[in-house]
């Protein structure tokens, strides 16, 4: 039985298979990678992982990802507003093939998630409820890197910009949840169950502001906008449409506390404390040098 990992070269689906591989001892030749660029899964072919190069916007591609009895990790597409169509395909064909359990990377708080971004990932887990297939819900919070990985411009000018107001985010490392991604797929146990995964501490962006500050050595605010500002903000960076959009209606939902959840199925999952939003500034602020 083989343990097929969707979107294996994406930031979370390389985690995932590295916790198989090193955590788990999960045999490299059990570990399937379902990829659309076979040059940039090489590395993953040298260890010995299988791809199967298939395409979630093509279904005819998908008709041999993947076999009867194996288990499947199903990471969401990237591509707002195309996901539906492509996560039926995947459903279908996961269904086609008879595999033993389909994972999804949805979002915290499932139906009660009312803001845009999270729409997409509903309808997935309303498609997987009515397959009938055996499922595990991953859903998953806000990552550090969605912060972390932007850092450059919260330096230079010394702010970080937001219309979250004080709304707090349980946000936790995205090595975090490619743990409880592997532990759920190698465990028993999650057939039929959700998880509300999540960070062990929520925090505003004026404390993440402030760890940015302690890190840097320098003055960092929070400044708060409004939603409309915010998205003028962020399309004027060059963030194309309908990104400024979606990420401010986020902070909207920041503000209503809908990503500030700490239910501690992460930390159970993985067996140990979320890593701490700290721990992440200052490795990000190193390596912005």
């Amino acid at each position: 039985m083989s343990i097929v990992i969707t979107g294996a070269t994406g930031h979370l689906g390389r985690l995932v298979v590295e916790e198989l591989l090193t955590t788990h001892r999960v045999p490299a030749g059990d570990i399937a990678a379902v990829v659309r660029n076979e040059e940039k899964a090489a590395d993953l072919a040298a260890r010995g992982v299988e791809l199967r190069i298939a395409d979630y916007g093509d279904p005819a591609s998908l008709e041999g990802a993947f076999r009867a009895g194996e288990r499947v990790l199903l990471i969401s597409g990237s591509e707002v507003g195309r996901r539906v169509p492509q996560h039926t395909a995947l459903v279908e064909a996961a269904k086609a093939a008879g595999v033993a359990q389909l994972a999804y990377t949805g979002v915290l708080g499932g139906p009660g998630a009312d803001f845009d971004l999270a729409a997409e990932h509903k309808v997935t887990e309303r498609l997987i409820l009515d397959s009938g297939l055996p499922y595990t819900f991953l859903r998953n919070g806000w990552y550090h890197e969605n912060y972390t990985e932007h850092l450059a411009p919260v330096l230079e000018h010394g702010a970080v910009v937001g219309n979250a107001g004080d709304g707090r985010v349980a946000s936790a490392a995205r090595a975090d949840y490619a743990a409880a991604a592997a532990a759920v797929l190698t465990g028993e146990g999650h057939l039929g169950r959700t998880y509300e995964l999540s960070g062990d501490t929520a925090w505003s962006f004026a404390e993440y502001a402030a760890e940015v500050a302690r890190a840097a050595g320098r003055e960092i605010a929070y400044r708060n906008v409004t939603a409309a500002e915010h998205q003028a903000i962020l399309a004027g960076a060059g963030l194309p449409e309908p990104l400024p959009a979606i990420l401010a209606d986020v902070d909207v939902a920041i503000g209503r506390g809908l990503l500030a959840g700490t239910s501690g199925d992460l930390a159970r999952l993985i067996g140990r404390p979320t890593t701490p939003v700290a721990t992440a500034v200052e490795t990000a602020v190193r390596a912005a040098g």
